[in-house]
């Protein structure tokens, strides 16, 4: 998690750049290994779970890597998915 966000990263990236990716880190035990499911925060560490900060917040004014609606992003992922599939392009 980075910010109150969940976001995925390449395992062999975060090796590679761990100090350089400013994860939110556990507050029991440390670890960034962390994940986010109905406003809760549990490390898949220790264990410990806490309430996510900034559920009621408003949504512009949370980071975002992607906003959903981003332009252009349903037709990325269109084509990805008709690569991937085989498919040809809807016209």
């Amino acid at each position: 998690m980075r910010r109150e966000r969940q976001v995925l990263i390449c395992p062999s990236c975060q090796r590679e750049h761990d100090l350089d990716l400013d994860l939110d880190r556990c507050g029991s035990c440390g670890s960034t290994k962390l994940i986010c499911r109905l406003g809760e925060v549990e490390c898949r560490s220790c264990g410990a779970v806490r309430l996510a900060d900034g559920e009621d917040a408003d949504p512009d004014d949370r980071p975002s890597l992607v906003r959903a609606g981003a332009p252009g992003l349903s037709e990325e992922v269109e084509a990805a998915l008709n690569r991937v599939l085989g498919r040809r392009p809807s016209s």
